[in-house]
């Protein structure tokens, strides 16, 4: 996560090794000759990275968590994921829900029938938020991402596919519970998603510390969960996800990607 007080030094050295780092995967992935998906549209029909057609799924999954092949409310959930990073890079630091430790600022720019929840960097958060009657709450347990404007180097939207699923390949264990109910790892790992391309624009003292008004090309890889929507009254959310030493070492402080990003967020919430 870059703290806009850092030099600019400091954020182009880091930005260098998760350059550097991207490159050199990049070019074993081609030479192994791997093909990806090639979105090109703004927001198509988003990909899902690992494939289950199995019909089976635990309670919490058929109750309180839509299905990974389902369109919620009619837009697929990689069009959702795109949706959550627009989201998330349109709020300036210092009221952007990532930096939040109480859960203050969790109501920031949320419309629609969906609210995103992001993540933790650094430390365990337990945050408290009212969320209206009838919003379903999309949130990563670990995500990446990977911008034109991030990475120069990149060209296409090939390009920023293969940087996307390289560092977020780096994930290895989930973990998430709603109402003290765990999901299953082997039910988590189907909600490995891939955005279809999408763009957002930074505004001023943005969480990437980077020229305002900057507007840019992005895909994104996640292991996400998409709540239902939750009865009134109280109840929590919680999830942690962990990392290889590659992705710590390779990337430095993002927000854009999984490192740091390896400690428990809880919700307490309040429906009403």
């Amino acid at each position: 996560m870059n703290n806009p007080s850092y030099t600019s030094l400091n954020i182009n050295m880091q930005r260098n090794l998760r350059i550097l780092a991207v490159i050199s995967t990049m070019s074993v992935l081609v030479l192994a000759g791997l093909h990806l998906p090639n979105p090109s549209t703004q927001l198509a029909q988003g990909q899902n990275v690992i494939l289950d057609n199995s019909t089976s799924s635990s309670t919490v999954e058929e109750g309180k968590v839509f299905q990974p092949h389902s369109k919620p409310y009619n837009i697929t959930y990689g069009e959702w994921t795109a949706r959550w990073w627009q989201w998330a890079y349109s709020i300036p630091r210092e009221v952007n829900p990532a930096y939040d430790d109480t859960g203050k600022y969790c109501s920031e720019n949320q419309r629609g029938p969906v609210w995103f929840f992001p993540g933790t960097y650094g430390k365990s958060v337990i945050r408290e938020c009212t969320v209206p009657t009838g919003k379903a709450i999309l949130f990563p347990i670990l995500n990446s991402e990977c911008s034109f404007i991030e990475f120069p180097e990149l060209k296409t939207v090939e390009d920023l596919s293969i940087c996307a699923k390289t560092f977020q390949d780096q994930v290895t264990d989930l973990h998430a519970s709603i109402d003290g109910q765990e999901i299953p790892k082997i039910e988590l790992e189907k909600y490995r998603i891939q955005s279809p391309l999408f763009y957002f624009t930074l505004p001023e003292n943005n969480i990437l510390g980077l020229p305002p008004n900057t507007t840019t090309g992005a895909i994104s890889d996640g292991n996400w969960v998409f709540a239902r929507p939750l009865i009134p009254g109280k109840h929590e959310i919680s999830f942690r996800g962990d990392v290889t030493s590659i992705v710590n070492n390779a990337t430095a402080e993002s927000f854009a990607f999984p490192s740091g990003w390896n400690y428990n967020t809880t919700y307490e919430l309040v429906i009403k």
